[in-house]
């Protein structure tokens, strides 16, 4: 029972104070001093009471449970599976015979003394004294209060004159800080153990109001009671102290003044001093709560000037009601002012902007929408249409489909240029191009225009694109290609002109397996899905390595490299494709299986489930009339809630992208040279109903890179943009410095810098291509067709590279963790090793 020992002395002490406590009330009242036996009879049964209570408490709260168990059973208890409350309640029942403090015993020995006993009488009388005056005291005092209770009235009524003695105070205050202390740099206050760096004097022209003062750090170092932690003293926490020390001075004088005398006279000084101590202090706070706010707007220039003239009330009241006069008139002028900017600018807004999105399709031309789901023959009749009219365009959504059209064409015999962001290829005497759609011109005329993948029209960063070549087509005919939520929007969107509608139902069906996918099933004709390049190549590696052979699809993969993928899948040199969701936009192959080895994927942003417009647009692509007469689509888990993504009906499109037009520029330039201006005012400019604004994001950030430097003020509005505006992975920094070299090879007039070549690894000669490719558009811009023929040549190389390397490399890959690279399984479901996410996920949980 160790924790009894220790406890026992400790409750022996406390119940000694108590009863001592006890003797002084019963002594302090008694006129004369009682005999000490007297009190012993008096009091024997509740002193012995409290040590009882005193032992009882602190044995049974400072015991643990196991000690008390145990002294329990040396008493004869049985308490194996009794409750906590029955042990607390025997346990205290039976600790109270253990070893009784002999209280009374204790009591003889110490007070049994005729000199202790009188000690202790004298003690406990004036301490009963003191009790008395206090009470007296204070019953004076609250007196008091009730004749002093028009206080509150009094500071209300004399507001105007504590404010302006205040106001004196902080300006005598503020005219000796700017004179004596130092100005530091900026720096965050928590940061104590960093030394400020003095900036010199204070200049009262670097601050308009007391607030932009208020901002500056003393120097001192204080404890911020809030945050329980040292830091940097503002100068708004030290004026703050000062103005409660001032107005808490004022308030007293203020009160003493307008009170009569006799008031105070009837009572003693101590008694009125203290009264007014403790109403005045509740009433500073308050006055504080008004003060500091008008102080804080207070302009530093008159509070200066204030500085040099001698406190006078009357005069002072006059200088402040003048102050506040002109300040109400600066403020009044600044918000007419800022009034007047205001509408202006929602002027030039909507003079520069509102009038280039009101949508106007030519009513000459015929307007033919292809409506359906993936892979229903639209696209195929829209075509048709245009390979037997005397000109055309196709505008496709990938560089990929664009040669996949051009392609086709020349091989029916129509012969067909092309022309992408990264390149041109010109058939001499062909009226006919495929091209992606940033690459459409409103001014060129053709007799069809064929619009691929239009529901791209509400993609945030490059739907203006189809939004464009759908309304300023100048055609006899223009096919619009679209997926079937889509359809409501365009007819809206085109108005009241000529519109004719085709719509397009599957002659395939589609069945969704019931059983989950394993990898050891996967059969000719699949087409494996998941949603990084990384889960491509390690899915395609696996394959190769169990025997099959593979084709490989992917965003980032040269769309060369990308046609020679899908030849050997449509030859039979591959029996399997895995692919990204690149696959869902045009791409027609023999495809009888759609797999989705994931159900999220990663939007830029987080990982989310897939959308059902995303699901249909993919599992779309199986089936092929005459190869395959049943696409089949297999998950790999959670087979039912994909389904129902499959089967739910589209949700329509209710809004479009808008983007900046060259006509927009132009407008802009008769107000404003700076195109970060004209970043600001497109995110103030509110797009028009149905409609929503391109981001710019990747404009955004390349212009952060160039602003304010000679390249910006040497280049056009429209010729800067043009050059924020290519196409290219602004998420790859060496093509970002690669840009920024090249543009500053163009205003320079040099040589533009050639692109690095790296051969040594697929990743290598991936980002190569896209260097050759960023390249290839300044070429294109400055019509540098000599080199650009060269360059192309070498991007063609680099591609076959590419393709090289993916029946190489691809096949040693590994599976690895994406945080330390270790070696996984391949059949790990996930991106990181067990020991990584316990090190990333499980111990940070801990600190929650």
């Amino acid at each position: 029972m160790k924790k009894l020992e220790v406890i026992y002395p400790d409750a022996v002490e406390h119940t000694k104070q108590k009863v001592h406590h006890d003797i002084i009330q019963f002594l302090k009242t008694k006129e004369e001093l009682p005999d000490f036996h007297e009190y012993l009879m008096t009091r024997k049964q509740y002193v012995e009471q409290i040590w009882i209570n005193v032992w009882v408490n602190k044995a049974n709260n400072g015991t643990p449970r196991y000690e008390k168990k145990q002294y329990l059973e040396q008493r004869g208890f049985e308490v194996d599976g009794v409750d906590k409350k029955t042990i607390n309640k025997l346990f205290r029942q039976e600790i109270k015979g253990y070893h009784p403090f002999q209280i009374e015993d204790w009591l003889i020995q110490i007070f049994s003394y005729q000199e202790t006993w009188h000690e202790l009488y004298i003690q406990a009388r004036e301490l009963y004294k003191q009790e008395l005056e206090k009470q007296a005291f204070e019953k004076e005092k609250q007196k008091l209060i009730e004749e002093m209770d028009d206080v509150q009235k009094i500071l209300s009524n004399h507001f105007s004159q504590i404010y302006i003695h205040i106001r004196k105070k902080i300006a005598d205050k503020l005219k000796l800080d700017f004179q004596t202390n130092l100005k530091y740099q900026h720096m965050d206050p928590w940061r104590i153990e960093e030394r400020l760096i003095p900036e010199g004097s204070f200049q009262p022209l670097d601050y308009e109001t007391m607030g932009d003062f208020f901002q500056e750090l003393t120097g001192k170092i204080v404890f911020d009671h809030d945050q329980q932690e040292y830091e940097y003293e503002y100068y708004f926490d030290d004026y703050q102290k000062y103005i409660f020390d001032q107005v808490y001075k004022t308030a007293i004088e203020t009160v003493k003044r307008q009170l009569k005398n006799d008031v105070f006279n009837k009572y003693d000084n101590k008694i009125v001093d203290s009264t007014l101590s403790v109403m005045i202090s509740d009433e500073s706070m308050e006055l504080c709560d008004e003060i500091i706010p008008l102080i804080y707007d207070e302009r530093v220039s008159d509070l200066l000037k204030l500085a040099d003239i001698p406190f006078e009330e009357q005069k002072h009241e006059q200088i402040w009601l003048e102050d506040i006069r002109l300040r109400e008139q600066r403020k009044a002028e600044a918000k007419a002012e800022l009034q007047r900017k205001k509408e202006e600018e929602r002027r030039i807004i909507n003079e520069i902007f509102a009038v280039e999105y009101n949508p106007s399709p030519r009513k000459q031309v015929r307007y033919i929408l292809h409506i359906g789901e993936t892979n229903t023959g639209k696209t195929y009749h829209a075509l048709q249409k245009m390979m037997n009219a005397e000109s055309g365009i196709y505008l496709a959504p990938l560089r990929l489909l664009a040669l996949e059209v051009y392609d086709y064409l020349n091989a029916s015999g129509v012969p067909c240029s092309l022309k992408t962001g990264e390149e041109e290829k010109i058939q001499m005497g062909a009226r006919h191009i495929s091209c992606t759609v940033e690459m459409f011109h409103e001014k060129d005329p053709y007799q069809v225009v064929v619009i691929d993948e239009a529901q791209m029209i509400s993609d945030k960063d490059r739907g203006f694109s189809w939004y464009k070549a759908i309304t300023k087509a100048q055609a006899e005919e223009v096919h619009i290609i679209a997926s079937r939520n889509t359809k409501d929007m365009l007819v809206q969107l085109l108005g009241d002109v000529d519109v004719e509608i085709h719509e397009y139902k599957r002659d395939i069906p589609l069945k969704v397996e019931n059983k989950e996918f394993k990898l050891k099933s996967v059969k000719k004709g699949d087409a494996l899905i998941c949603f990084s390049r990384k889960r491509v190549l390690e899915t395609a590696s696996r394959l190769q390595n169990s025997g099959h052979t593979v084709s490989m699809i992917y965003g980032s993969m040269p769309p060369e490299t990308r046609k020679k993928q899908v030849e050997r899948f449509n030859k039979g040199e591959a029996k399997i494709i895995v692919a990204t969701d690149a696959i869902g936009m045009g791409l027609n192959l023999p495809i009888q299986r759609i797999v989705f080895l994931e159900n999220q994927k990663f939007d830029g942003t987080s990982r989310r489930l897939l959308k059902s417009q995303e699901v249909k647009q993919i599992a779309g692509r199986a089936g092929r009339k005459g190869i395959y007469d049943i696409g089949k689509v297999a998950f790999t888990e959670s087979i039912e809630s994909m389904k129902r993504l499959l089967q739910e009906d589209d949700e329509p499109l209710q809004t479009f992208t808008i983007a900046p037009t060259n006509q927009i520029f132009e407008r802009f330039q008769k107000y404003y040279r700076d195109l970060g201006m004209f970043f600001d005012l497109w995110d103030k400019f509110k797009s028009p109903k149905g409609t929503k604004k391109a981001s710019l994001t990747e404009e955004k950030e390349l212009y952060k890179i160039i602003r304010g430097s000679e390249l910006e003020a040497r280049l056009s509005i429209i010729d800067l943009y043009g050059l924020l505006h290519l196409p290219f992975s602004t998420r790859e920094p060496e093509l970002i410095k690669q840009w920024k070299n090249t543009v500053e090879a163009i205003v320079e007039k040099r040589a533009l810098p050639k692109p690095k070549i790296k051969k040594r690894t697929l990743e290598d000669l991936e980002l190569t291509y896209k260097a050759i490719g960023l390249h290839l558009l300044f070429l294109y811009r400055l019509d540098e067709r000599t080199q650009s023929i060269y360059w192309e040549r070498v991007r063609e190389e680099i591609s076959d590279l590419v393709h090289e390397k993916l029946q190489t490399e691809v096949k040693t890959m590994k599976k690895r963790c994406r945080t330390c690279n270790k070696v996984l399984p391949w059949d790990h479901r996930f991106q990181i090793c067990e020991s990584c996410y316990r090190q990333k996920y499980v111990n940070d949980y801990r600190y929650y």
